[in-house]
């Protein structure tokens, strides 16, 4: 083979023989040598260290046939280069802020040519734990711009335990490495590598061992490490124990088994001690809860009660008197916890907080069966909120509530005793998999409480409890706000807002009035829930300027490790669009839904080949920031073009206030009606307009045109309404307002 001359880069003035290079002793798979290519390709990695490297190298034939491509203003640590060096190899550099790509794209066409293969070994950028990548956007954007098609590879690194599963940071337990088939020719190949990185995250992610443990276990093992932490409940000011809540739920765990014979139990109770026993003495006795919607409709009711099979239920007395509307069964259908406990008494519940305090782990998990229910037996039932028609019920296994966990600590930084504000229901997904599940998994502290809308007392609370974290929707936080001061939030870290969209405005308030910055999040009931959030940015440093941000303004945050990403034209799911390119959401892995139970005709409009198609749209940019466009159903198609609900009503938002004193949710919607000449019109519901309805509407289209937005976008007319229809999550109901404009306007729904 000729002799190659290669640039040589400068290192930094450091005595490189006394690094010591870090290899890692940790068990590496390498999946994928077939799709190495017979010819010498360049290889693009997502993260490499030594270890890996060495691994890749090894892989790939030895060293004799590899070359090193770095950034130099993003080289790899000291020690990685000396690593490299320690191979004999010169290291092929470029500079993206000053790069000739053409040049450096003949020299890594002519080592090819040689039969030399390249891999790009990229720096470490200052970036929060759990990002996919350590190559920031403008360098993707810069390799991809040399238009050498790559071979794409995936470097997953992993924590065997809850914490820092997907582990980007520090040591790890083992590694996976996946090499990919080499990409076709042409544009947009950062967007396409980064689709293959997704991918393979979700499928490598996927086989992590703790995915087939039962949530049972990992409750109990995580409330008896953690016993002396408390579940604090707002509503009475009393706290319990981990310890003892745990013996409690045993006790509990055994009354369910003799009473109840059936494979499901429904549930009634708010966020409180009793919520939380309930559900972790079903997972204990090997029932599955059924928490329910308790401001459902009698209709609604029904239909979750004949859907899941359910024939007893679990609520409280003192509960029950405060809803007396709701379709509440008769007879002995209901077990009132309450007095259940009171049977039991300390007579009886105290054994099982002994036997939770000192009981050897394999006598705990045999007696209470924890490992009989695992990796896909269902571990929860849950119904969507029905806001655009029945409720649909989403069986969570085992393996979706402890993916989406580890996912969340991935990517979050808590510690065990951190306080967790839990006011939203356990019948919304988040109130279950995080608010109910997730403290017990790490030992966060629950500071729980019945409501999410008593914002003064749940103020009160976040000071009183420090809590770290609070999650709730921006209409809940748009409440919290109203009864803040401006140190109401100094213990907070993370206050994440989702399930509707946050407005800018809102988001400004916060920062004005309490210095506070709203995270935005996202999440769906079939992905456990959580598919990504901001988190707190990031910027670069002296010593390394280049980062990979934490916030994007207007995204929901990064796509969470372990989730795959595509997008399809919104009317042709075969059609399938760049990652860049907005269209619909399709999500894979170990935390999205297999399927609504009883709803096969559903279930295969809604999947193909393993991936879930959400009803969103939306778009991820080189930073796997994930932004949306609304749900497609919140789209109407006026003289044929697609008019996004969301879109019109933010505009309507900034130019009509609310009325002074203001007490409700929200003051304006935009619903989608039939239209003789353009297929769909658009009609504004309101709460703020009484009279003057045609001047009024002048001033919105006025308002609407100044903004840039098409004339078809501007509504038809506006409805007056006393309040626009919500749900107790915190969403608009969309069924609800559809079925008050079709009323106003006499349209037959």
């Amino acid at each position: 083979m000729a002799k190659i001359n290669l640039p040589e880069i400068t290192l930094p003035e450091i005595n490189l023989p006394d690094i010591n290079i870090p290899f890692i002793s940790a068990p590496i798979s390498i999946v994928g040598k077939e799709n190495c290519p017979a010819k010498a390709s360049f290889y693009f990695p997502n993260r490499l260290d030594a270890t890996l490297l060495r691994a890749l190298v090894a892989e790939l034939g030895g060293t004799e046939g590899v070359v090193f491509l770095v950034e130099d203003v993003l080289q790899p640590a000291p020690a990685m280069m000396k690593y490299m060096r320690s191979l004999g190899k010169k290291i092929l550099s470029f500079n993206f802020r000053q790069a000739d790509s053409r040049t450096l794209r003949e020299q890594m066409m002519g080592l090819m040519g040689l039969g030399l293969n390249i891999i790009y070994v990229p720096g470490k950028p200052v970036s929060l734990k759990g990002c996919i990548s350590d190559v920031p956007m403008p360098f993707m954007r810069e390799l991809a711009a040399l238009h050498i098609s790559p071979v794409p590879v995936f470097v997953g690194t992993y924590k065997d335990g809850m914490l820092n599963t997907f582990c980007t940071d520090g040591e790890y337990d083992w590694a996976d490495i996946r090499i990919m088939p080499k990409l076709a020719p042409g544009p947009l190949t950062g967007e396409r590598l980064l689709e293959k990185w997704l991918e393979a995250s979700a499928d490598s992610y996927a086989a992590h061992p703790i995915l087939e443990t039962s949530l049972a276990r990992l409750v109990v093992e995580g409330l008896r490490k953690h016993a002396k932490v408390m579940l604090e409940d707002g509503m009475d000011g009393t706290n319990l124990p981990y310890g003892k809540l745990l013996g409690v739920a045993m006790a509990l765990a055994r009354h369910f088994k003799q009473t109840v014979k059936e494979p499901r139990l429904g549930v009634i109770l708010p966020p409180g001690k009793a919520g939380v026993i309930v559900n972790y003495a079903c997972l204990l006795a090997g029932i599955v809860p059924v928490n329910i919607n308790y401001t459902s409709s009698d209709a609604a009711f029904e239909s979750i009660v004949r859907q899941s099979g359910i024939k007893h239920f679990v609520s409280a007395r003192a509960f029950m008197s405060k809803l007396p509307a709701f379709p509440w069964p008769k007879g002995d259908a209901i077990i009132h916890i309450d007095r259940v406990l009171k049977e039991l008494g300390m007579a009886k519940i105290a054994p099982w907080v002994a036997f939770a305090k000192f009981a050897p782990m394999p006598v705990v998990a045999r007696t209470f069966e924890l490992d009989k229910r695992h990796g896909d037996d269902e571990a929860a039932l849950l119904f969507t909120s029905g806001s655009s028609g029945e409720p649909k019920g989403v069986p969570f296994t085992h393996r979706m509530i402890i993916a989406n966990c580890t996912q969340m600590l991935s990517k979050v930084e808590v510690e065990p005793g951190d306080a967790l504000l839990c006011s939203l229901p356990i019948f919304h997904s988040f109130g279950m998999t995080v608010c109910t599940f997730l403290p017990a998994l790490l030992g966060l502290t629950m500071v729980t409480f019945p409501s999410p809308l008593d914002a003064k007392k749940l103020n009160e609370l976040i000071e009183q409890h420090k809590c770290k974290l609070v999650v709730m929707t921006p209409t809940f936080a748009r409440g919290l706000l109203r009864r803040a001061h401006a140190h109401s939030y100094d213990s907070v870290k993370y206050f994440i807002v989702g399930a509707e969209k946050l407005q800018p405005a809102l988001a400004e308030e916060f920062m004005q009035k309490c210095n506070t910055q709203l995270l935005e999040g996202y999440g769906l009931t079939e992905t456990s829930p959580v598919c990504g959030t901001n988190l707190q940015d990031v910027v670069g440093t002296k010593e390394q300027p280049y980062y990979v941000p934490g916030t994007k303004p207007g995204s929901i945050g990064h796509v969470f490790p372990g989730m795959a990403v595509k997008i399809t034209d919104p009317d042709d799911d075969e059609k399938q669009l760049p990652l860049s390119q907005q269209g619909m959401l399709w999500f894979k892995g170990a935390n999205v839904f297999t399927g609504y139970i009883g709803r096969d005709d559903l279930n295969a409009e809604i999947f193909k080949d393993g991936w879930f198609k959400t009803g969103d749209l939306g778009y991820v940019d080189l930073n796997n920031f994930l932004t949306l466009g609304g749900r497609r159903s919140r789209f109407s198609k006026v003289a044929g073009e697609m008019v996004p609900h969301e879109v019109v009503e933010n505009a309507i938002l900034e130019f009509v206030p609310a009325p002074e004193g203001f007490e409700g949710t929200r003051t304006v919607a935009i619903v989608g009606v039939p239209d003789p000449q353009k297929g769909e019109a658009l009609v504004l519901l309101s709460c703020v307009h009484d009279s003057g309805l045609t001047q009024a509407l002048d001033a919105i289209r006025t308002h609407l045109a100044d903004q840039g937005l098409p004339r078809l976008w501007a509504p038809r007319e506006i409805i007056p309404v006393e309040a626009i229809p919500m749900l107790p999550t915190g969403k608009m109901d969309l069924k609800g307002c559809q079925q008050l404009a079709y009323e106003a306007l006499g349209l037959p729904l």
